[in-house]
């Protein structure tokens, strides 16, 4: 799994999964989109494809890019122990607002005025 975090911290192949995210693309489509030249557009598929990121399907003399769902459930499978401990802490936070609010209480029919100073 580091090695899909040290290929999606490139922010251009960051970009690149964002665009296979919609649909597969040949790497002329992904060059063309993120207006970078082809050679670097092939660099960065070849170390997403390197991270197991991509796969490549070969359309007559077209290599199409898509994404692989595998390694991107673990990703989501890694990130799911800590969902329970912010949903934990979000429940406490709204309680502490919750018992700050009701402890609150507004003063009706007074209102303060700022007095013009000379």
């Amino acid at each position: 799994m580091l090695g899909t975090f040290r290929a999606l911290a490139e922010p251009s192949r960051l970009q690149i999964v964002e665009l296979l995210l919609r649909e597969p693309l040949p790497v002329g489509a992904v060059a063309e989109r993120l207006r970078i030249r082809q050679p670097q557009a092939s660099k960065h598929l070849r170390a997403l494809s390197d991270a197991g990121l991509v796969e490549v399907h070969a359309d007559a003399q077209r290599r199409i890019y898509g994404l692989r769902a595998q390694p991107f459930q673990q990703i989501d499978g890694w990130l799911e122990r800590y969902r329970g401990v912010f949903e934990e802490q979000f429940k406490r936070l709204d309680r502490v607002l919750a018992e700050l609010q009701a402890s609150q209480k507004p003063v009706k029919g007074k209102t303060k005025t700022a007095r013009g100073r000379r």
